[in-house]
């Protein structure tokens, strides 16, 4: 059998297993066939046995091939030809636009289109070189644990490290009350089946951000709407809410508000916790946007001492959201209560990933990039406001929203003939015909309000192609 390997790339193993692949996809080797036996290739092509049996694997993982004890391996049965890696299939228009809509077409689009709706930083804002110097050196490292599954509260070096991170914004909370999981999405989901039962009810932000009405109907909870105000809650709606229904939790954005950018007033924080008080229930505070923030306002676990607050975070966002480490504060009786509940879902900790962010953190590199991203999203936000302005969008926090901080800004569509505005959703359908991922506000809110509003993402936001768009469609 000649296998011709000059054509390959890759390590030797990668071009063995890509050169016998095309010869079983074009027919050449037929289904059933026998391929020649490990020490009879290696001697063909004067390699060691280890790499034929790596690159006879790797046709097995790609359904080319099937192995048989004692026998070999063969080509396998409808052996299809290997398609391109690509993209899964987009969802119909017809489920309307919706969260699962907007996530799954941000998740599924070519990443070379524009995605201004979605929410996290484009990759080339993200230390992909630092992440991987800082995997090699674990893998070097002989006290790096990986085949352990950890302790319960998950990696204490991190724990310490998280525990002074919050101590700088006054959350007072030691080690043992943090404890990590796999992101910021299985933090508030684990919060929710903590705290939420059939029927109970939990209060949002509306506008807010949308996993909050996932994870609440997926405890089969029911979700209830606080208007938001730029200093905060409505609190006089939730008051009214909160002695109609007796919710069992808030959920809420520390720092900087999704979608609307938001900061929390003190006056409103004291009276926010004093009604938490009265009403009897808790406040689960998502604190995963505090490093855009330039210059970190209150948070509610600094005021409350994490008595009824608890209090998340997350590094997704500034990082990776392939390292999925997240974490909770909290008092010692709720964290003690969360860890049992995460061994019960999940029996173990992303260990690895717990590693790699702490010794990004420990080691200051952690700190620079932070500030880099701040600089760089200071002077988008002010490019991205101008342009939009432009074509009419007006900031719902004001005239100054340029000068504001953070990923996000929240804004009305402009007024048009008559006038009347076009409807976010609308506009968004049309967007994704054009490969342009749009975030409109009925999305953000449990009642499909904010009918006008999109959420734009500046960092996401410097494609000429995004402009052109919403200035054809408004024109």
């Amino acid at each position: 059998m000649d296998i011709d390997l000059a054509s390959e790339t890759g390590p030797l193993s990668c071009r063995i297993a890509a050169a016998l692949g095309k010869r079983v996809t074009s027919g050449a080797l037929g289904a059933g066939e026998r391929l020649p036996s490990v020490r009879r290739l290696a001697a063909r092509l004067r390699v060691s046995p280890f790499t034929v049996v790596a690159a006879y694997d790797r046709l097995v993982a790609d359904g080319l091939a099937v192995a048989r004890a004692k026998s070999g391996f063969f080509v396998a049965p409808r052996a299809q030809a290997a398609r391109p890696l690509t993209l899964d299939p987009l969802p119909n228009a017809r489920m309307g636009v919706n969260p699962i809509w907007m996530m799954r077409r941000s998740l599924t689009l070519d990443p070379r289109q524009p995605k201004p709706g979605c929410g996290w930083l484009p990759e080339d804002w993200l230390p992909d070189a630092a992440l991987r110097s800082a995997l090699r050196a674990l893998s070097r490292a002989p006290e790096t644990g990986l085949l352990e599954y950890g302790v319960p509260l998950g990696f204490r070096p991190l724990r310490d490290l998280l525990a002074r991170r919050l101590n700088e914004i006054e959350v007072p909370v030691t080690p043992e009350r943090i404890v990590l999981m796999d992101g910021a999405s299985q933090a508030i989901d684990l919060v929710c089946r903590y705290l939420v039962e059939p029927d109970d009810a939990v209060l949002v932000d509306d506008p807010g951000y949308f996993n909050f009405h996932a994870a609440v109907r997926a405890q089969r909870g029911k979700v209830l709407s606080v208007p938001m105000t730029p200093a905060g809650p409505d609190l006089a709606v939730m008051e009214e809410l909160a002695a109609r229904h007796r919710p069992k939790l808030y959920l809420t954005n520390a720092g900087l508000q999704n979608p609307t950018g938001a900061k929390l007033g003190l006056a409103t924080a004291h009276r926010l916790l004093a009604l938490a008080q009265r009403h009897d229930f808790r406040i689960l505070e998502d604190d995963i946007f505090r490093d855009f923030e330039a210059h970190p306002g209150l948070r509610l676990g600094a005021l409350d001492g994490l008595q009824r607050v608890i209090h998340m975070g997350s590094f997704s966002k500034t990082l990776s959201a392939a390292t999925r480490i997240g974490f909770l504060a909290a008092d010692g009786a709720t964290v003690a209560d969360l860890a049992d509940l995460k061994l019960a879902m999940s029996f173990g900790n992303n260990e690895l990933s717990a590693q790699l962010v702490h010794r990004l953190l420990s080691d200051g590199s952690y700190r620079r990039h932070a500030a880099g991203i701040r600089d760089r999203l200071a002077r988008v936000r002010f490019q991205v406001t101008r342009k939009l302005a432009s074509l009419g969008f007006q900031p719902w926090l004001g005239d100054g929203a340029e000068s504001g901080e953070g990923l996000f800004l929240w804004l009305a569509l402009p007024t048009g003939r008559g006038g009347k505005r076009k409807l976010a959703a609308d506009l968004a359908m049309t967007a994704q015909d054009a490969g342009i991922i749009l975030a409109p506000g009925n999305v953000f809110s449990p009642e499909a309000a904010w009918p006008h509003h999109l959420r734009f993402n500046v960092a996401q936001s410097q494609d000429s192609r995004i402009f052109a768009f919403l200035k054809a469609q408004l024109s």
